[in-house]
């Protein structure tokens, strides 16, 4: 038996109604849910190292939810974080996403393409590593690194987007990311960082090393 945590949806929005469809959503298909009518009720229950993901709107009195992104942040709390707003726009998706945001959707949302994107939060969530990874990837987000791979595999950002259940938009500023986060300018350069720096990998197209003997 598996001595995992039970994963949660954290559920914060100030309209009841939209909190209360969202929590039976998703008990409906079996999620732990908790749910909060502000940032500020969140950060008095939320338990530091709960696992799971946050469900969190945007614009709400008094702390929005940009603002408790942020302030996870500088708490140290690295939990998958879906933006709910009925107010979204590109600069703000862009803000929530540069700020480590796992998804961002729009009210009103479909269900089914918000069951996806809480079940994607949930997968990617991690405890802290022990160590940091010495592979080059290693400073990748969970997300980031589920990307990279299909780029790796020649997909492209709509084939991705579907597959991942994000938006295209998301997608490309991800790629954005992997690309500044490696140093790469390059699909070429992207492949010798990450395959190259494997023991033993060569680069395509290189001639096999002759084996010693």
């Amino acid at each position: 038996m598996s001595s995992a945590p039970e994963r949660t949806v954290f559920v914060v929005d100030d309209d009841a109604a939209v909190r209360g469809a969202i929590c039976l959503l998703l008990k409906a298909i079996g999620l732990e849910v908790e749910s909060f009518a502000s940032a500020f009720e969140f950060l008095e229950r939320f338990r530091p190292g709960a696992a799971g993901c946050v469900l969190l709107d945007i614009k709400m009195p008094g702390m929005s939810g940009l603002a408790l992104q942020e302030e996870l942040t500088k708490r140290g709390l690295d939990v998958p974080i879906v933006f709910l707003t009925a107010h979204g726009d590109v600069p703000m998706a862009v803000r929530a996403l540069q700020k480590g945001a796992h998804d961002f959707l729009e009210k009103p949302f479909d269900d089914q393409r918000l069951v996806y994107s809480v079940l994607n939060a949930l997968r990617a969530y991690k405890p802290p590593p022990a160590a940091e990874d010495a592979h080059p990837t290693g400073a990748l987000s969970t997300r980031e690194r589920e990307v990279l791979q299909r780029m790796l595999d020649g997909k492209l950002s709509r084939t991705i987007a579907e597959e991942l259940h994000i938006s295209e938009k998301t997608v490309e500023y991800h790629r954005a990311r992997i690309r500044a986060k490696l140093g790469v300018r390059s699909l070429a350069e992207l492949f010798r960082t990450c395959l190259g720096s494997a023991s033993g990998t060569q680069e395509p197209g290189a001639e096999p090393t002759a084996t010693k003997r």
